[in-house]
């Protein structure tokens, strides 16, 4: 195979595993369908392969397909993270300037990050702050993300990681609820209340059901996979649930629920890959959340920030 295999190929390419059909991949690259077509066409020739067969539901992909998916996505990863890191270096005026994309878990995404990214932006105006939600842990060594912050630790060693303290997680419920039920003392009576917790199991969930084996999915009544779901279920009233010690002052206050029986601990990091040390918009960036964080975890506990013993800034 001698012919060079234009990039576009493969970003239509893993469009179309994505979206399921041609349609909806030209719709997300702001192309044609038959530019689409013609992509997908052009690369199976030129890998002589078929990628894609033809159902009453869409497009389905091969064995072939699945099997070179993940290299194409490193291919995306990587022209992202050049794209990101030439930004830093275009247009050499006054300020700190650049992109840093950020990952982090939805709770800490959603109820810690604002304010923090807000002081980056009112510092840095001209840096460009790309946050990405997910408990799926994001690769950093493939350049899915520049920063993330990793509730464990962190075992590749190209990664500057910085342990930023541990935060505790203990049974919740709001005011509102415990004034139509009387608070639980005892496990027994703990499970004749409405449980707010988990659908599907994931690692998290399978380290917490080591040390608390009776709190198993059947015990929850009200379930589901998200995380902010799940805490604003318990703001709302609607039962007693699982919630890091630090959000429980605000905005709706809530009540602890049997802490001698419930207290899991989630040792958190922030982490980058090691070649971004030398970059000044990502150190910066790295450096302020690292403060921000540290000051969230620290005012709910006694924590403290210590480096990895084999990793290093």
């Amino acid at each position: 195979m001698a012919q060079t295999i234009p990039w576009e190929w493969y970003r239509t390419f893993l469009a179309v595993m994505k979206e399921g059909s041609l349609s909806g991949a030209a719709r997300v690259l702001a192309i044609t369908q038959p530019t689409a077509g013609r992509h997908v066409a052009a690369l199976e020739s030129a890998l002589g392969v078929v990628l894609f067969t033809r159902s009453q539901t869409g497009l389905q992909a091969t064995d072939a397909a699945v099997a070179i998916q993940g290299h194409a996505q490193a291919m995306e990863n990587t022209a992202k993270m050049i794209a990101r890191s030439a930004a830093g270096f275009s247009a050499p005026t006054a300020g700190l300037h650049g992109v840093v994309r950020v990952s982090a878990s939805e709770i800490i995404g959603t109820e810690v990050l604002p304010p923090l990214i807000a002081g980056i932006k009112k510092a840095y105006p001209r840096l460009t702050i790309e946050l990405v939600l997910s408990n799926r842990m994001q690769d950093l060594l493939n350049r899915e993300v520049d920063i993330a912050i990793r509730m464990a630790t962190p075992a590749q060693e190209q990664l500057i990681a910085r342990r930023l303290g541990s935060i505790e997680i203990g049974l919740h419920a709001a005011s509102s609820y415990l004034a139509r039920h009387a608070a639980p003392d005892t496990i027994d009576a703990l499970f004749t209340h409405t449980l707010v917790g988990f659908d599907d199991t994931t690692p998290f969930i399978l380290e917490a059901l080591k040390h608390f084996p009776q709190l198993s999915r059947e015990r929850f009544t009200v379930r589901t996979d998200s995380d902010v779901a799940q805490l604003n279920l318990i703001r709302a009233g609607a039962g007693i649930g699982m919630c890091q010690v630090q959000l429980a002052a605000f905005p709706v206050p809530l009540e602890r629920v049997m802490p001698d029986f419930f207290a899991f601990h989630l040792d958190t990091w922030l982490v980058m890959h090691e070649d971004l040390r030398h970059s000044k918009a990502y150190k910066t960036v790295f450096d302020m959340l690292a403060t921000g964080l540290q000051a969230y975890i620290n005012d709910g506990g006694d924590s403290k920030p210590r480096q990895h013993p084999k990793m290093t800034e």
